[in-house]
């Protein structure tokens, strides 16, 4: 099942969200200070955005979040966070997760998606790459930069 995320669920997304980051960080997530908890709060509760979750036996197995970046045209909406619980990988939820997140697109008038993916998430790139994500023209990599930006037709679906 796909729903909304409730306030309530958020240290169950930013334990997910961590499980799921930790697949890609060889030498461990860095510690940035970054305070997971509070920003799932925050993307939840945004009047501007969206947190879906796949939901199966009661636990919340995927999450994606998205919203409008700030400065992006209005129908351009950007996936900010996409994770499958790594214990639940290959069971057709990111593909199902994805389906509702582009069937939202559709419903609040979106053309266009957006996202960015670690450089070192291969098992991500490849997952985008098959629902027909694309390298995003308009934001090339730069030297240095640990993300790749790509860049989806929600119109072409």
């Amino acid at each position: 099942m796909i729903r909304t995320v409730l306030p309530a669920e958020a240290a169950a997304v930013a334990g997910l969200h961590a499980r799921a980051r930790a697949t890609y960080y060889p030498d461990g997530i860095p510690q940035d200070g970054t305070d997971w908890l509070a920003g799932w709060r925050s993307s939840i509760e945004r009047p501007d955005g969206q947190v879906l979750c796949a939901v199966d036996e009661g636990r919340i197995t995927g999450i994606a979040s998205f919203r409008t970046a700030e400065g992006a045209p209005a129908d351009t909406v950007k996936l900010f966070q996409f994770h499958v619980d790594p214990d639940h990988w290959r069971a057709g939820i990111g593909t199902e997760l994805h389906a509702a997140c582009v069937e939202q697109w559709k419903a609040d008038g979106k053309r266009t998606a957006t996202l960015d993916v670690h450089i070192d998430n291969r098992r991500a790139q490849a997952f985008y790459a098959r629902l027909g994500w694309a390298p995003d023209p308009e934001n090339p990599p730069a030297e240095g930069d640990h993300h790749l930006y790509l860049r989806f037709s929600v119109t072409a679906q």
